[in-house]
């Protein structure tokens, strides 16, 4: 039962990272689109 517990926890933190990695790609994508969308405005 332990065991089995192990690596259910295991693999919902390699999801959770995952997930995180993802976000966090996202969200520093979204900042450079808007970025360089203004230094082209202001071009």
């Amino acid at each position: 039962m332990a065991k089995n517990q192990k690596q259910v926890t295991r693999k919902s933190s390699k999801r959770e990272r995952k997930m995180k990695i993802i976000i966090y790609i996202m969200i520093i994508a979204m900042v450079l689109s808007s970025l360089t969308t203004g230094l082209v405005m202001f071009l």
